[in-house]
């Protein structure tokens, strides 16, 4: 069984900084891309970057310049570094990765983390 348990959220004042961590644990062979996903109240949920097993990245425009996503594959965890916090940046955020969880079957399935609360108030 997979799981991936995001960390690091939390209550931050605008322009203020956090840190995101999603870890995958589980029956992993491999994972390709992982990402961060957000969903406000009463909206829908939005991709906010995602990052190949390579290294690409796609970063949305909401965000752009303010925040960064990196991943170590040897602890199959991906980071968002969210700087220049905005009140409209609040929102639950979501780890997702493609993994493969079978040797001898080359599909990958995506996961979700639970979510991390992430709150922007002065």
């Amino acid at each position: 069984q997979v799981q991936l348990v995001e960390s690091g959220g939390g209550l931050a004042q605008p322009g203020g900084s956090l840190r995101l961590s999603c870890a995958a644990s589980g029956r992993i062979v491999s994972i390709n891309t992982m990402g961060w996903y957000r969903q406000a109240p009463g909206k829908e949920r939005e991709v906010v970057a995602t990052i190949a097993s390579g290294g690409r990245t796609n970063v949305a425009d909401s965000v752009k310049g303010r925040f960064t996503i990196s991943r170590d594959n040897a602890k199959n965890t991906v980071y968002l570094q969210m700087n220049s916090l905005k009140p409209e940046d609040t929102a639950v955020y979501y780890c997702n990765a493609d993994i493969r969880t079978q040797t001898l079957d080359a599909i990958y399935y995506g996961y979700w983390g639970q979510g991390t609360q992430v709150t922007v108030s002065s």
